[in-house]
């Protein structure tokens, strides 16, 4: 029986929420939605092409899209390098950090990009920073998600492990100043983040820094994105509110977000499923995809199927 390709629509640009935000779809336009929401820093495309596609064939249509200040979504200004003076005064002392905005108003360019598409309500997938976006939109809009998906995130509670000291240098080391320096540091990262030996993933590095690197990038804008989720502080007694069936997914060797913040997330969603997977990192590595997407899958239908 022969494969078919879901429909894979180009990328767009629309305005949402004031901002011009790019998205690009996959699968059937009637398909059941499902919105994936990228971490820090992280184009769209990190979302990979076969990943996305590979959900579409479960019977989603598949949108994925750059956040504000990164890739081709618009770019905003203000904040500054974030300093260290600043992150020991929010740690010990508790001073808030200035940001130009929070998650709160990433969560609001999502429900736009939504309501420029026609989609009321929609499966809810964010990973990293794209989760504790996600987890803002189930708090704060419950009637727009029909199931959530929280990947390798947090809630924010200040008592749990911050990340390694070796991850925060890779946080707030300088931008690389060419496209080769880019792409060696874009395989660096990645291989750190994975927190193991992916062969395969690793032989796809440099032809995805390239894309990233031409879809054009925005250190300042990543700046700003840090700010944001240092800025927004804790979600997670507000997340006791939330009412979405709720699936937490993390990784057991996770060198950037704790795999404790994993484990908070689902202990402070009411009815959470929590899937932690053994040997993942703070990634997606293609092994684990089979694993990841039918979680997502099984997820996504299972609340599907109590809503009708």
């Amino acid at each position: 029986m022969p494969v078919t390709t879901p429909a894979h629509q180009p990328p767009q640009i629309v305005k949402a929420n004031g901002i011009d935000i790019c998205y690009e779809t996959f699968g059937d336009a009637n398909a059941e939605p499902l919105l994936l929401i990228m971490g820090l820093g992280a184009q769209m495309v990190v979302w990979d092409d076969e990943f996305c596609e590979q959900l579409a064939a479960r019977g989603f249509r598949v949108i994925r899209f750059d956040n504000r200040d990164i890739g081709k979504s618009g770019r905003l200004s203000g904040g500054g390098p974030l300093r260290p003076l600043e992150l020991l005064k929010l740690r010990f002392l508790k001073i808030p950090l200035a940001a130009p905005y929070k998650l709160s108003d990433m969560a609001q360019d999502t429900i736009g990009l939504m309501k420029v598409l026609g989609i009321q309500s929609a499966h809810i997938v964010g990973a990293s920073m794209g989760g504790m976006i996600a987890q803002e939109i189930a708090i704060s809009y419950p009637q727009a998600v029909r199931s959530l998906t929280s990947i390798m995130s947090t809630t924010g509670n200040p008592k749990l492990p911050a990340p390694s000291r070796a991850a925060m240098a890779l946080l707030m080391a300088p931008p690389p100043k060419s496209r080769d320096e880019y792409i060696q540091r874009f395989a660096q990262t990645w291989k750190f983040l994975r927190a193991g030996s992916f062969p395969e993933d690793e032989a796809r590095d440099g032809a995805l820094a390239a894309r990233t690197f031409e879809r054009g990038l925005n250190p300042a804008g990543v700046g700003r994105q840090m700010r944001a989720i240092l800025a927004s502080g804790s979600r997670k007694e507000r997340l006791a509110s939330v009412k979405a069936p709720t699936l937490v997914i993390h990784g057991t060797v996770d060198p950037l977000v704790h795999p404790e913040g994993g484990r908070d997330t689902a202990a402070s969603i009411p009815g959470a499923k929590l899937m932690m997977i053994e040997r993942m990192g703070h990634a997606l590595p293609i092994p684990m995809w089979p694993q990841i997407i039918d979680a997502i899958d099984a997820h996504a239908h299972q609340a599907a199927a109590k809503a009708a």
